[in-house]
């Protein structure tokens, strides 16, 4: 007999893969790996400094062959023994993916594929550099497959119907400021579980309004195992 598993929607943000070392821009006065975010996480910069752009995202990808998973992305994977899990990332790395975690979507791209500048559908897995002449399929040029500041996130509507199916949510490393993914816990079943890992957690509101918080005060590394080690028992 068949015993359907509980589901667990993870969301994770920058807190995750910090300890991996990979910081954002957030942790550093407004500015991502010492640029501003306006000349390379948006269209206009795009627009404006083309390589800019391209060699920033370079950088970032290239990074991704220094760092590993750590105990944060590790612990996750030993929660699909006992629970059916979603992992929902704001992050770009594939940490999730490589550190074993079967489900992960993606809310703001990732930094290793690409797509084409007209036609959003066209999207390619790349782990080398991106440079200007690169173009899809159909002759227009590629671009980081990154979600920029005003754009849409194509995402969110997946994520939500992922969200609206739990029966647990556990937040890891997000500061719940950051909208439209601050908004998906909302979506969650009235009285769902939810547990919140972060060394400094801020409540917005619809953790606010929520009576079923548990927040663990910890470091994603420590907080996320703990809350493992209690799940499987």
């Amino acid at each position: 007999m068949n015993i359907m598993k509980k589901h667990i929607v993870v969301l994770t943000g920058a807190g995750v893969s910090q300890e991996s070392g990979i910081n954002t821009f957030r942790d550093a006065d407004g500015l991502w790996e010492g640029h501003d975010v306006q000349e390379v996480a948006t269209p206009e910069g795009f627009a404006k400094n083309p390589n800019l752009v391209q060699t920033f995202y370079n950088q970032r990808r290239a990074q991704l062959h220094t760092v590993e998973p750590n105990e944060a992305h590790k612990a996750l994977v030993r929660l699909e023994d006992k629970f059916e899990v979603s992992i929902i990332t704001q992050n770009v790395d594939d940490l999730h993916e490589r550190a074993g975690s079967s489900t992960v979507l993606h809310l703001h791209g990732e930094l290793r594929k690409v797509r084409s500048t007209h036609y959003q559908e066209l999207i390619y897995d790349w782990d080398k550099d991106l440079i200007s002449g690169d173009l899809c399929e159909r002759g227009y040029q590629l671009r980081p497959h990154i979600v920029w500041f005003g754009e849409a996130v194509p995402m969110l509507e997946k994520a939500v119907e992922v969200t609206s199916t739990a029966d647990m949510v556990i937040i890891i490393g997000t500061s719940m400021q950051v909208y439209p993914a601050a908004s998906l816990v909302g979506f969650a079943p009235t009285g769902t579980p939810i547990y919140y890992v972060d060394p400094k957690p801020t409540l917005n509101h619809a953790l606010q309004v929520a009576n079923n918080v548990e927040i663990i005060q910890e470091k994603a590394g420590k907080g996320v195992n703990d809350l493992v080690e209690k799940l499987l028992v």
